[in-house]
Formats: C-alpha cells, sequence, structure tokens
C-alpha cells in the first residue's frame, strides 16, 4: 500500500473536522505531556501530529521546543497556515514514521495518538519502536494511544490493530516501564464513539 499516497487523498478531500479521530483538543494528551514535562523547554515530538491542535495548544502552554511529524505535506501545510507565524517556533517533519531518519535522544516525550495502530505488519511495529528507543533521551517519557480493545476494526478505510494495556506495552519491550493506562471513549464527529487506549511508558 501507499501510505503516503493515502494519507494525502485524506488531507487533501477531507476538512480538519471530517475525520473520525478529530478533537477540538487533545485534552487527556495535553494533561499526560504537562506531567511528563513541566519545563516548557522539554524536547517534545508529535508523531502523526498532522491537522492536530496539539500543537496549537502546546505553544499556548508555552512549550518552546516541540516538533510535529506527518508523513503528509498537505496535513503540515494546512496547519502550518492555521497557526501563521508563530509556525516558525515548531519543527515540521515529513515521513514515514518507520523509515525516516531521527536524530538521536533528542526528546523528552515522544506522544503519538492514532498512529501505532495502523501498523499491522510485525516489522513495521519493530521499526517504530527502534525510532523510539533510538531518539528519546535516557529516562524519556512515551505517550501512545491507540483504539482500545472495543474500539473500531478498521479507520479511514484501513485495518488497524487494537489493544489493551498488556498487549500494547508488550510491543515496546522491558526497556520501557509502563507508568499508567487509561481508555477514553472518544465522541467523533459524526455522533459515535470509539474507544482509546492510552499508555504512558518511563524509558529505563
Amino acid at each position: 500500500m501507499d501510505t503516503k499516497g493515502h494519507w494525502e487523498n485524506v488531507y487533501l478531500t477531507k476538512a480538519p473536522d471530517a475525520v473520525s479521530w478529530y478533537r477540538p483538543h487533545l485534552e487527556r494528551s495535553l494533561a499526560l505531556i504537562e506531567r511528563a514535562a513541566d519545563a516548557r523547554a522539554a524536547s517534545i515530538i508529535d508523531v502523526g501530529g498532522g491537522e492536530s491542535t496539539l500543537v496549537d495548544d502546546l505553544l499556548f502552554r508555552g512549550y518552546q521546543n516541540t516538533t510535529i511529524l506527518d508523513v503528509s505535506q498537505t496535513a503540515i501545510d494546512i496547519t502550518r497556515r492555521r497557526l501563521g507565524s508563530v509556525a516558525e517556533q515548531v519543527r515540521w517533519l515529513v515521513g514515514d514514521i518507520t523509515e525516516i531518519e531521527l536524530e538521536q535522544g533528542v526528546y523528552d516525550v515522544w506522544h503519538d495518538r492514532a498512529v501505532f495502530h495502523f501498523l499491522t505488519a510485525p516489522e513495521q511495529r519493530t521499526a517504530y519502536v527502534r525510532q523510539v528507543a533510538h531518539s528519546i533521551k535516557p529516562a524519556g517519557h512515551v505517550i501512545v494511544s491507540t483504539f482500545g480493545p472495543e474500539g473500531p476494526m478498521r479507520c479511514s478505510g484501513l485495518q488497524v490493530v487494537r489493544y489493551d494495556a498488556g498487549s500494547l506495552h508488550g510491543e515496546f519491550g522491558a526497556r520501557f516501564r509502563l507508568v499508567e493506562s487509561s481508555k477514553e471513549l472518544h465522541q467523533t464527529p459524526f455522533g459515535t464513539t470509539q474507544q482509546f487506549l492510552y499508555c504512558y511508558c518511563r524509558v529505563n
């Protein structure tokens, strides 16, 4: 499958609030990030940031070192236009998270809402975890949110993998210590609900 082509088409043809994962604000993600990184100089990467408003809220809260990564150039361009001049305060990366070359040991916080569950092949998940281990600082924080056990089996026309806390943490291994997990019932723009799982880990 042409991953980049698929997501470029999604962001070219759908408004930001017309996709199932849209939320005006990612309240749970924000709370976990603020808990993990109270210093506003902390280095944060949002994987699959796309058109999410998380970057807006991080900037509003004074975070000074934020990176947004997405496979879709269209999504990045839309978000940059929305932010206007303050977009210059953010580092923008375009690429597939399983393939892009990231710097080593630079991030205090890794955040991903709704990317990991699209990695249906074991080798994709292995590559993703390798990226986290490579680019996160020692004792860094990893926040990953996927569909939970009762979440949908498909999203945006693609198959996904659903997780509980044990199976999601198992993908990452012993180097990542599970601090806590929680579930969230996300209300989609279409009036339906989706179960999300959040896992917050520390790097040993």
